[in-house]
């Protein structure tokens, strides 16, 4: 499941692509997948998607997201700063945004807080001790089936930020996401 070239994800008619202007987008990967179907949304993508959780990702990526989340718990690494409110990605909302999304800004998901959901395009928020960053989904209908888009910004918090990302950034490119969009692909195919 390849990491892909920004200039491919730019081209898409997507609203993070001004939403985040002047965050960084750190990297960007998708999968293909089988048409099954016209119109498939992304909320009934991700439904489908979802089945099973990260119990489905193989037991190296598994192991590593238990250690990551032990080391959290231990280092009080996902503290929320004191301002991550007032500098919320979800504070760039504009009315339009908050009318078209399906999923209230700030509904927690997991470890980050939903700031949109539109038919085809998601943009999840995590601020903690660590980074402030964003995971975009997003799901482009092609003429054989559908490509699902996971792109992830990451702007500096604190001092600690580029050394976080520099230690995680081979395991989430090399096991992580890898797996993660496998198993999409898989669940995407069982569940249809």
């Amino acid at each position: 499941m390849p990491q892909i070239s920004p200039t491919e994800f730019y081209a898409l008619p997507l609203r993070v692509h001004t939403f985040l202007a002047g965050v960084p987008l750190h990297d960007v990967w998708a999968v293909d997948l089988p048409m099954h179907g016209k119109g498939v949304t992304l909320s009934e993508f991700l439904r489908r998607a979802s089945k099973g959780g990260s119990n489905k990702l193989p037991p190296r990526a598994r192991s590593l997201m238990r250690l990551r989340l032990f080391l959290g718990s231990i280092f009080r690494l996902e503290a929320e700063p004191k301002d991550a409110l007032a500098t919320s990605f979800g504070s760039r909302l504009t009315p339009e945004d908050r009318a078209c999304s399906s999923v209230v800004p700030g509904t927690p998901e997991g470890l980050f807080r939903v700031v949109y959901r539109f038919e085809n395009e998601q943009l999840l928020e995590i601020q903690n001790r660590t980074v402030h960053g964003a995971a975009l989904s997003a799901l482009a209908e092609r003429a054989n089936g559908y490509r699902f888009y996971f792109a992830v910004y990451v702007r500096q918090s604190t001092w600690i930020t580029p050394f976080y990302m520099g230690l995680i950034d081979p395991f989430r490119k090399w096991i992580i996401y890898p797996a993660m969009l496998k198993t999409i692909r898989a669940t995407w195919e069982q569940n249809v």
